[in-house]
């Protein structure tokens, strides 16, 4: 399996600095900093990637697990929000919200849900984050007909 490198650079204080995250594939390279950490300021943020990462783990989990029991989605929309607080004096990543849309043709809710919850925690990210509490939102869209 290959091994995924991504690389940050921080230079100044944790307030007042500044840094650059990018990935190795260079399919992404953003600012960040304290303020697009803590507050509201522009840039990016670790919270943000991770979210980016569960998210579209989730999603291609699920559609491994619908498609192992004979489904296929036509599409699997996945956002997550990650909370950082603090706790203890310190900073924590305390929650991953996973909120899921997906239109999956001849499927009803309670087999789409147990599909749903098994990618959740089956997911590589969601084991990564497995001191995390992981929450589930996920809704089964009727297909449009044409």
């Amino acid at each position: 399996m290959p091994i995924r490198t991504a690389y940050a650079l921080w230079e100044g204080t944790s307030r007042d600095g500044r840094g650059k995250m990018s990935l190795g594939s260079r399919a992404y390279e953003g600012a960040y900093s304290f303020a697009s950490r803590f507050e509201e300021g522009p840039g990016t943020n670790p919270e943000e990637l991770i979210g980016a990462a569960h998210a579209g783990c989730f999603s291609m989990a699920l559609a491994g697990e619908l498609n192992k029991a004979g489904y296929k989605p036509a599409s699997i929309r996945t956002s997550a929000k990650v909370s950082v607080e603090k706790v203890d004096g310190g900073f924590e990543i305390t929650k991953s919200e996973l909120h899921c849309e997906a239109e999956v043709p001849d499927i009803d809710d309670e087999t789409f849900q147990k599909h749903a919850e098994a990618a959740k925690k089956g997911c590589p990210v969601s084991k990564a984050l497995a001191g995390v509490q992981i929450t589930l939102d996920a809704k089964l869209l009727q297909p449009v007909r044409g």
